[in-house]
Parts: structure tokens; sequence; C-alpha cells
């Protein structure tokens, strides 16, 4: 590869040919602002539109500055980042942009997060000397996942980016032109009614407050000040992994006990884990998929564990519906078995019980408003909170995560295996499937367990696996432009395998819609990745099948895998949404 060489503020440095400015100056640790230019999670998209131009630059020999974001080096360029003119416009760029702005930053829930009032503060922006009119937009309240405040929009398109590019699902682009220009859904229809899989990627990458999560804080805060109620609550397996980064704490920093006791702290009853029905889960899921192989029949397997994935689906595919597992996702078995099982063992009325989770995603919020997520007429889960809104809430308590102790979570819902923590990370739900689908196939003991060729950040993975005499093979995608590839391909009848993992999230749940903002470093991906595999090396038990609790409740309460009982609770069915 040819390398060029040019001059960034008077240092020299050499970079590939096709390198950006933006790029370059990296090299040398010269931080140019961006707000429309973002790689995106999967590590190789790029959104840049140069609709913000605030990266503008001076390029000796060029009459008008240019935007370092999409203006590739040449041989012995010589660029300049720190003159007054460069200051000036962007200065000039951000005030026209905030003349445009709503003055709520002290209400907004990206407060302190935005990548627009770090900029202004950064150019010491302290007074518009624009003003005239504002664009004034209803705000999107419909959908119980994603809120849309129009006028909090800057045009960046990072969401239209994401949501078409990234995700294909194509719900957001720009509308109208000129000073009417909006980014909004075909013919401006409300969120709920779209094809939106409610994935929440679009609220990652949204350096405003346009997009955010439904905020459910409020609903949680009287939940627990009505003394009528029992409140409980659960946490997904990539909360630990990503939490502390909300407070300070480096990213890769595993939180588990911390999480517990300030959980306590805010007022729940019981603090249980998600992974506790990821067990569950791996137990119903492989024996379907064992007895799919041994019928020969609906293969490959769906894993039904993302439910933005599962809408996806819905919406594109409604013709394989009968591919996706019957079993609900971690999330709803928990909440299932905390309104039958554990009600019963604690003797509570499952009515006044109100279960709630912690989640990495938005979809999740979604997913426990589904009308198939309820047993004879109660809900499985009853309110979902982001990682995020955690964060929020705890900081709203005056409490500080750093301060607390560690603290285990309480039983029987808290114990688990260290297949289940890995459902958080891409690969994660094939792996822990397999580690039991092959024991039920093979009726021996597996000793190598790792199944590394499912694990990593890559958007599709696949592999056979040897499973006695059986050539298993399968595939893990992640990000759904991942999922419609292997969709096509099954479409087409091109697809051999038995079974697929899919997550919405590029990397899995480690980068919900809900985790804290990353801008897609995929650095920090890597080190919550490694808290979870971590977390599995380190259990005693590390299969779904050899966990004493989900042994005991099979036994004492739902009596087999995929029973009458099992089904009743545990299981579901999806919808053709096709239109």
């Amino acid at each position: 590869m040819e390398l060029i060489q040019l001059t960034i503020n008077g240092r020299k440095v050499e970079v590939e040919t096709g390198t950006t400015i933006l790029e370059a100056a990296k090299k040398l640790n010269i931080e140019i602002p961006t707000l429309c230019h973002l790689k995106l999670q999967d590590g190789k998209h790029v959104s840049c539109t140069s609709s913000c131009r605030v990266c503008s630059v001076e390029v000796e020999g060029k009459k008008n500055l240019v935007a370092a974001c999409s203006t590739p080096v040449a041989p012995y360029m010589v660029v300049k980042t720190n003159t007054q003119k460069v200051a000036n416009a962007r200065k000039t760029l951000v005030e026209l942009l905030l003349s445009d702005h709503p003055q709520d930053c002290l209400k907004c829930q990206k407060n302190l997060k935005c990548e627009l009032q770090k900029i202004a503060s950064d150019l010491n922006i302290r007074q518009i000397r624009y003003e005239g009119e504002r664009t004034k937009t209803p705000t999107d309240f419909s959908s119980v996942s994603i809120t849309r405040d129009v006028d909090k929009c800057i045009l960046c398109r990072r969401c239209v980016s994401v949501c078409n590019n990234i995700q294909t699902i194509g719900v957001l682009s720009p509308v109208f032109r000129g000073f009417e220009t909006i980014i909004s859904t075909a013919f401006m229809e409300p969120l709920a009614e779209t094809n939106c899989t409610n994935c929440g990627q679009c609220v990652a990458v949204c350096p405003t407050g346009a997009l955010r999560e439904t905020n459910d804080e409020d609903r949680v805060w009287d939940a627990l000040d009505d003394e009528d109620k029992y409140v409980i609550v659960q946490t997904a397996p990539a909360i630990r992994a990503a939490l502390g980064e909300q407070f300070g704490l480096k990213p890769g920093t595993n939180v588990t006990g911390k999480m517990v006791s300030v959980l306590k702290a805010l007022g729940f009853k019981k603090v249980y884990d998600t992974d506790f029905a990821a067990d569950l889960t791996i137990m119903e899921e492989a024996n379907e998929l064992v007895n799919r192989i041994k019928n020969n029949k609906d293969l490959p397997l769906l894993t039904s564990c993302c439910p933005g994935w599962i809408k996806f689906l819905e919406h594109n595919y409604g013709e394989f519906l009968n591919l996706p597992s019957s079993c609900k996702s971690p999330q709803q078995m928990f909440g299932a078995i905390a309104k039958s099982y554990l009600a019963e063992k604690l003797g509570v009325d499952p009515k006044k019980m109100v279960v709630v989770s912690i989640m990495p995603c938005t979809a999740k919020k979604f997913e426990a408003s589904r009308k198939e997520m309820e047993v004879d007429g109660i809900r499985d889960v009853d309110i979902v909170l982001t990682t995020r809104e955690l964060s929020s809430m705890i900081r709203s308590a005056g409490l500080d995560l750093n301060d607390f102790e560690d603290d285990d979570f309480d039983n029987p819902l808290g114990e688990s295996t260290g297949a289940a923590v890995i459902f958080g990370n891409s690969g994660g739900v094939m792996e822990a499937a397999l580690r039991t689908a092959y024991e039920l196939i093979t009726d021996q003991k597996l000793e190598k367990i790792d199944f590394q060729a499912v694990r990593g950040l890559d958007g599709i993975k696949s592999a056979t696996i040897k499973i006695g005499d059986l050539d298993l093979k399968i595939a893990v995608a992640s990000g759904l432009g991942n999922a419609r590839k292997l969709m096509e391909s099954i479409k087409n009848g091109e697809n051999q395998y038995a079974a697929i993992e899919i997550m919405a999230c590029p990397g899995g749940c480690i980068d919900g819609g809900g985790q804290p903002f990353i801008r897609g470093d995929r650095e920090i991906l890597k080190k919550r990745t490694a808290v979870l595999y971590n977390v599995d090396e380190g259990k005693d038990i590390r299969k779904s099948h050899e966990s004493p609790i989900i042994k005991e409740i099979y036994n004492k309460y739902l009596i087999e895998a995929n029973g009458e009982k099992a089904h009743k609770l545990l299981h579901t069915h999806y919808k053709n949404r096709h239109s």
C-alpha cells in the first residue's frame, strides 16, 4: 500500500492512500470535532455526509475551508486545524445549529451526554447571535421503545446511515427541502406504525436528544412507592459489563456485586439474575433443536432471544415463522416463572408482583408490551429500563455505584451457569445451546466446551460442529443487515444450516441500544465481551442443564422440557406483520 506524507499543524505524518484528513489527524492525536461523521458499530461502514461542516480545516492552496471527514489526503498536503479562521468558522456553524435548537438542556435526557452541547462548550459559545425562525414538529411518543423529538435534530443523518446501511430497515430518511428538511418516517407516520424493530441503534448514534429511549423511570419509582406492590428486578448479563462506565469506571469492569447492592438500596424486594432464565431458555431451546434435527423438520432453527430480530423477521420474512424457536426470551421466561413458581414459593399474589427488567436493549420495552407475553392475563414483565435509565435512577436517588460493596443475587432465581452469562455476546446463545445439545444428542460428557468459532465481533460467523456422527452446520449473525443476508440465503434455497443465532445489534447485547454511548468504539466492545467470557470461565458450572436450580424447577414444577406446562409458561408465537 502506497504511503502519503503530509503535514498537519507543522507535524509530518505518513498515511495510506485514501485516508481522510480526519483519520490522518487522529494518528497525531489531533482532535478535530465532528457531528455527522461516525464509524459505525460493524467497524466498516462510515456515516459521513459532510453535512455539519464542524470538522472544517484549512488546506494550503485551497481558497475555502474543507471538511476533514470527507477530504482525502494528498502528497505533501499542508493542513492547519487550529487557525483563527478555522475556529471562527466552526463557531459560526455551531451557532447556526443552536439557533434552530431548543434551549432546554437542563431537562433533556441527553444533558451532559450531548455531542452538540460539548462542542458548543469547547468552542466557548456563550450566546446565540443568530435568532430567527425555529423548526416546530410534534414529538413522536407513539413507540413504547423510542421517542423522536425532531426539534432537537441537527440533520447529521447518522440515524439514517445506521437504519439503512447497517440494519437495512429503512425507516428513517430526510423529507422535504431547505429549512423544512427533517429526518422522518415515510409519509410522516408515527414510529410505532412503521416496520421499526425498536433496536435502538439510531438512539445509540444520535449526537443530541432527537432520538432517545422512551423513559420509564417514573413508572418504577411509582411501583416502588406502592406498598401494595411486591417489586422485584432482574438484570441482563450485558448490564454488568457496561454499567460501571456510567460512573467513571474503566470499560471492561465487572460490576455485578455493586449492581446488586445498589438495586437493593433503591428499594427492590428481591434482586435476581436474568442469567437464571437464560439457562432455562437453553433447556427449552436445545431440546427443541434436538427434536427438529431428529425429525428433519423446520430447519434451520432460528434463535428467538432478541425481540428486535423477531420483529424484523415478522415484518420481512413472515413466510418463515415456522423457523424461529417458540421459546420466549430469557427476560420473558424470567417473568413467567417469577409470577408462577416464585410467587408460590414467596406466598405473593402474582397480580401484586411487579417484575422490572434492566436490559441493554430498547426493543425489550416493546417485547414486554406484546400481547403474546402474558399467561392467563398476567403480564410476564411489567417495566423495562435500559442501562442508561438505571444509572439515571441511581444518581437521582443520590447514590454512587462506586460507594457500594459487592452483594449476591437473591435465590433461587439468582443462580446461573457460565453458559447463561455469555448470552450478552454475539455467539453466546449458540455456544450455550451447543454445550447442552451435544450431551442431549450423544449422551456423552462434553469436555471441550469453548466454541471459539462462534465468538468475536464479525457480523457473520459460521462453523461445522462435530456432534457424535452428526456434522452440525451453524451460523451466528449480529446486525440486522447480516440477518437479512442469511434469511435471503434461506429464501433462495442456498442455506444448509441446522441452527442460526441472530442478534439485532452489532456485537450482540453488549452494544444494545440502551447501553452507555460509545460511538461505535470496538475496543470498548471487546472489553465488555471479555467481561462475560471471564465470568463464564470462572464459574464452577458452565452448562445450563447441570444447574441445580434448573434441575429442581423441572423436577418439582415444569416436569419436563418442552412439556405441557413448560409450553404454557415459556413458549410463545409470532405474527406475520408483512403488508
